[in-house]
């Protein structure tokens, strides 16, 4: 970055600040515990009475540092604070400071932050002081040489067992940190699926919107909107845009994650980050609202990423993406398929187009108890353990989505497309049940054999990384969705009962 000086000191701006979870609610499956799934309106009433008193001290906070409350959200554990620039310097107890980074104006902090332990004790994150472009879209063009001819989402669904699939009375929920979506293009793409057009609503978060022509991140939002809403018709889609920062991310996330109006089943997330990219602040503000979602039974998709076993970070050593090295997310690497006669003749991991699929083990969180028996490598520190990705799914751009975005048809790929599949794939199963999959991870783990195992490829930076083998590898995961997998999904053993 290139230092550009001190932040004005009357710029005006807001903050999130994350508080402690104090409801006692923990997520189903968590070790040594025995939760039942709330509801977003129980979570709600919970957390509205545990976090009476911590509202009551953040508002003095405010106050008496010249800050705005301008929203308060208990379920979301989020209070947001507007003030001047030397207004939360005061607060926080650190500089601000503008930079260039990657020809983009931004702000960042100079050094930890320091509250009040009254304060200090009651809160997880305080987000946005730090403006620096967070996370990137997981999509990759098609490159070398002729373009295939590729398939349409639909056509995926078909080969993978879960054609005809239908999921009406269900939301999918997508993260979006830029770009935007236009009608046209909506209604080209879903025709050219002999498909109705889904109901598509977008909600905005920390004042950004659906805007498409301002950046190359159209893309990603046309391959979402067409995969998630082409796999599972009659989902209702909703999009939430956010700023492309941790603030945004999070607060994205935590919007979709409690919003009962839409209330979405699944939450599709097609961007991230290295790991080490993540402060501690964002991380784990992030992680406890993921841990929210197996709570309320939403199921997270998460891209694991497009730069293979380095996820692009030059140092020669493997690294995971985060969201997707979440325990409460399900991770979705990437493979390339042939097909011949509407069935898959063949199918690999995917490595090819300068990219392909992201995975191996997490650095930060340990070793979850549905990958007990899965034989993940040990990791490179003592608190991993984590394998990624879980699941996979087309991802190559030689065996690419055919989508329309700015009215032209271009063939796309990467793990970002993987994430919609498998969000879709849920909602449908979802519209079968009397309860929702949520937080499924042990069922697939306990059912491998319902996934498609891929046994070829690898996801290698010259020596960095990791071959794919019999049963879970870290390029792949368990596999790719089958037949027998729809039947095993969208069975609820609750209906039985």
């Amino acid at each position: 970055m290139h230092a550009l000086g001190r932040a004005p000191r009357e710029e005006i701006f807001t903050v999130s600040v994350y508080l402690k979870d104090r409801s006692g609610v923990a997520a189903p499956h968590a070790p040594g515990t025995q939760n039942e799934r709330q509801t977003r309106a129980s979570l709600r009433e919970a957390r509205q009475t545990g976090h009476a008193a911590d509202l009551e001290v953040l508002h003095a906070f405010a106050r008496e540092h010249d800050l705005q409350v301008t929203s308060s959200d208990p379920a979301r554990r989020l209070v947001q604070l507007s003030g001047s620039t030397s207004a939360m310097e005061r607060a926080f107890g650190t500089e601000l400071h503008h930079y260039e980074a990657n020809g983009q104006a931004c702000r960042a902090r100079s050094g930890a932050l320091h509250v009040p332990e009254e304060v200090a004790d009651r809160i997880d994150a305080v987000l946005g002081l730090d403006t620096r472009p967070f996370a990137t879209p997981k999509i990759v063009p098609h490159k070398n040489g002729p373009p295939p001819e590729g398939f349409l989402p639909t056509e995926v669904a078909e080969l993978y067992g879960f054609g005809g699939l239908e999921a009406p009375g269900q939301c999918i929920a997508l993260i979006e940190l830029g770009g935007g979506y236009n009608d046209p293009d909506n209604q080209a793409a879903f025709k050219a699926m002999q498909l109705d057009l889904p109901d598509i609503v977008s909600v905005s978060v920390d004042g950004a919107d659906n805007a498409p022509g301002v950046s190359d991140a159209d893309g990603e939002v046309a391959l979402d909107i067409q995969v998630a809403g082409g796999v599972a018709p009659g989902a209702k889609i909703a999009i939430y845009f956010a700023p492309n920062t941790s603030q945004g991310f999070v607060d994205a996330v935590t919007k979709a994650i409690h919003d009962e109006e839409n209330s979405p089943s699944a939450i599709s997330i097609s961007w991230g980050s290295p790991e080490i990219d993540w402060s501690g602040q964002a991380l784990t503000a992030m992680n406890a609202a993921l841990q929210d979602a197996a709570t309320l039974g939403t199921t997270v998709t998460a891209a694991s990423g497009d730069a293979l076993a380095t996820d692009g970070v030059d140092d020669g050593k493997a690294h995971v993406d985060y969201p997707a090295s979440s325990p409460y997310v399900l991770g979705c690497g990437g493979t390339r398929i042939a097909a011949a006669a509407s069935a898959i003749t063949g199918e690999v991991v995917w490595n090819s187009n300068d990219g392909g699929t992201g995975g191996g083990v997490s650095t930060i969180f340990g070793l979850p108890a549905y990958q007990q028996s899965a034989d993940v490598p040990a990791p490179r520190s003592s608190t991993g353990g984590r394998g990624v990705p879980d699941v996979a799914g087309n991802a190559d751009p030689d065996s690419g989505y055919r989508i329309i975005v700015g009215g032209s048809t271009g063939i796309v790929g990467g793990t970002s497309a993987v994430a919609p599949l498998w969000a879709a794939i849920v909602a449908g199963c979802n519209a079968k049940r009397s309860d929702p999959l949520g937080y499924f991870h042990a069922t697939l783990y306990d059912n491998a054999d319902a996934l498609h195992d891929i046994s070829n490829g690898n996801n290698r930076v010259g020596k960095v990384g990791f071959a794919a083998a019999v049963g879970w590898d870290a390029c792949t995961g368990l596999g790719s969705p089958t037949q027998r997998l729809r039947q095993l999904l969208s069975h609820s053993a609750s209906a039985e009962e």
